[in-house]
């Protein structure tokens, strides 16, 4: 399985970094040791002294398929969860400086924290679905579906231009503002609507 990851895709994140807002998607990444499964500890890299949160809508791809058309991707993942995309920023502003691509600081291992999975229902509303992030029991993120500027179906559609979707990839979607540092002892967990699926903590 692969994780292919949607950056700036929500128009406030990307300004809350100093991000121009993208007019098509940011794709980057992550190799299947970044995964971590929900309830795991998160081990903090020792490479890192700025290590990020960043909590995102995670799909899982339930169909193989490439060129897919946007008005059948929904017929390509069936699940949903929520996902912490880690990210060491002062490794990432560091070879952006440099225009170095930044694997090393979002592709490496246990990067990818991942919830567990719901079915994606008829009555879902998917241009509707609030998720959100608490940090030691504090409101740090909240997100909805309504203010992601590329749907999940246009990025199905457009990643398998370029990537062969296969069953059991992963999908994370973009992460809102509200991102922020991350330490020692932090206890984090994330919520669809009011469904807690993910919990973790950092070592």
């Amino acid at each position: 399985m692969k994780i292919i990851c949607v950056g700036r895709n929500y128009a406030d994140h990307a300004k809350e970094l100093k991000n121009e807002v993208p007019t098509e998607p940011v794709l980057f990444m992550k190799p299947k040791n970044a995964l971590l499964q929900n309830g795991h500890p998160f081990y903090y890299p020792e490479f890192t002294t700025n290590l990020h949160y960043e909590c995102e809508l995670v799909l899982r791809v339930s169909k193989n398929g490439k060129h897919i058309q946007e008005k059948f991707a929904d017929k390509y993942y069936d699940k949903i969860s929520v996902g912490i995309d880690f990210t060491a920023r002062d490794l990432q502003d560091k070879q952006k400086a440099k225009g170095l691509p930044w694997e090393i600081a979002k592709a490496f291992d246990n990067s990818a924290i991942v919830g567990n999975f719901i079915p994606i229902t008829p009555e879902m509303d998917k241009k509707d679905i609030n998720f959100c992030l608490y940090k030691n029991k504090t409101l740090v993120q909240q997100g909805n579906t309504k203010d992601l500027l590329f749907s999940f179906d246009f990025l199905v559609s457009y990643i398998s231009k370029f990537f062969t979707l296969n069953i059991g990839d992963l999908i994370f979607t973009g992460t809102p503002a509200g991102v922020g540092p991350t330490a020692i002892g932090d206890s984090f967990e994330a919520f669809i609507e009011n469904d807690s699926l993910l919990e973790f903590a950092v070592k």
